[in-house]
């Protein structure tokens, strides 16, 4: 079926148009009748799915009936990086009409984000935290809200936003059509489901998750110490015009960054402890093919939609086989295709027989011709926690001894040393105010 027998806006048809849609994926044919009747929906969709126009395109379509100058709808994420890729789509999507939206997230300004408030947009993208923040303000009332959407809802449990949510609906009318839409359907979820949604017709939930089917899938046995040699041998032979690269931790996405770029791979990086606008910058840079090669945690699992992205890589295999279908839904979106290459150490066997259990098949193992096995690393890509540890004590004790000789220089007594910590005690524990805190590596 095309578009046209959805009743659309003949403003919205021709921005549809314009992007290349030709027809609506399954997700869309199912979702967007039922929502533009007016009923709650529960959808269980895939990234790469299309579920973002599946809600995007009703919303629209309701507003435009009949416009009153107040906010009526909002969307709520998980990530920046999501808030940021829905307000995008929207914008294209509204390019014809007079609708507006903004996105509001942390790790930049409230400013512009207020007059969002204030002016009174048609949408508002928001992640969960920085929304609370602005309803401490009396200037943030959606008093007018008609249409609320979950998008990614078991992401948003996956990273402990369940009581926010319950907390950003205390500041909602009851009244309102709600569209919830997740991947995976844990029971959190579905009692959530049952305390915000009122008969909803459901779409998809009796599908299997897994992968879509235009993706490539391929497993490379690799020794943990010479993953970043693989992947390199890889990016030098021509075998990826765009990767984006999941890393375990934050820690091991900086060194393996700073390994590529050493060897003259231009590459960026996008996790928890960047900023905002390192982000930002990192993903526009990757989306304009500046930077061939992004290495990221699973924060932008669900928030990078980069057309014609040729590879994902899982540099190291997830521990969640959901997290796994998520990584590999970053490329074949929208129905094209897109390989999937996940390093496997004999450390992580397990996990990978999970995900196979989980999307119902064995997945080829494949050996890289040419490529040595058998060499040794001339450098660690992870440095292990003990010598993080130790290296920490050392560089501690380096700065009381500099602090000693300073204060002798001066011709002051020294300062009293620590008392020495009891035998058996955690390396990298310290006490201060009747507390003990403890080292743990970033991840």
């Amino acid at each position: 079926m095309p578009f046209t027998d959805f009743g659309l806006d003949p403003a919205i048809l021709r921005a549809v148009r314009e992007l290349g849609f030709i027809r609506p994926t399954p997700i869309q044919k199912d979702a967007i009748p039922l929502a533009l009747s007016g009923r709650d929906v529960l959808a269980c969709a895939m990234t790469g799915s299309g579920k973002t126009a599946a809600f995007l395109l009703p919303i629209m379509q309701k507003l435009l009936l009949k416009r009153r100058g107040t906010t009526r709808a909002l969307i709520l994420t998980p990530t920046r990086e999501l808030a940021a890729q829905i307000d995008a789509d929207l914008r294209e999507l509204a390019v014809h009409t007079p609708l507006t939206g903004a996105a509001v997230y942390g790790g930049v300004g409230m400013g512009p984000q207020e007059h969002a408030f204030r002016s009174g947009v048609d949408i508002l993208v928001a992640t969960p935290g920085r929304l609370l923040d602005h309803f401490r303000q009396p200037y943030a009332r959606l008093d007018s809200l008609e249409v609320l959407v979950l998008d990614e809802a078991d992401r948003m449990l996956d990273m402990g936003f369940l009581p926010d949510i319950r907390r950003v609906l205390r500041h909602l009318p009851a009244r309102r059509q709600t569209l919830f839409f997740s991947a995976t359907m844990p029971q959190p979820i579905i009692a959530l489901t049952r305390e915000i949604l009122h008969d909803p017709a459901t779409v998809n939930l009796e599908r299997k998750a897994a992968p879509a089917v235009g993706i490539t899938q391929a497993v490379y046995p690799v020794p943990q110490e010479l993953k970043s040699a693989l992947l390199l041998e890889l990016l030098q032979r021509g075998e990826m015009k765009s990767a984006l690269v999941f890393t375990r931790t934050k820690h091991r996405a900086n060194r393996l960054a700073d390994f590529l770029a050493k060897r003259h791979v231009a590459c960026d990086r996008i996790h928890g402890n960047r900023s905002q606008a390192q982000r930002t910058a990192a993903l526009a840079g990757f989306k304009t093919g500046r930077f061939p090669v992004l290495v990221a945690t699973d924060i932008a699992a669900r928030g990078i939609d980069v057309e014609a992205l040729s590879h994902v890589v899982n540099f190291d295999v997830p521990n969640v086989p959901e997290d796994y279908i998520h990584r590999v839904g970053r490329t074949a979106r929208a129905e094209a295709t897109g390989d999937a290459f996940t390093f496997v150490s004999r450390e992580e066997e397990a996990d990978l027989r999970a995900i196979e259990r989980a999307i119902g098949r064995s997945l080829p193992r494949v050996t890289l011709p040419g490529f040595d096995y058998t060499t040794k690393p001339t450098e660690r890509l992870e440095i292990p926690v003990h010598a993080r540890i130790a290296a920490i004590r050392a560089r501690r004790a380096d700065e009381r001894a500099r602090a000693r000789a300073n204060a002798e220089r001066r011709g002051h007594p020294r300062p009293a040393a620590a008392p020495a910590a009891p035998h058996g005690a955690h390396a990298g524990a310290r006490s201060g105010r009747g507390r003990t805190r403890r080292f743990r590596p970033s991840r």
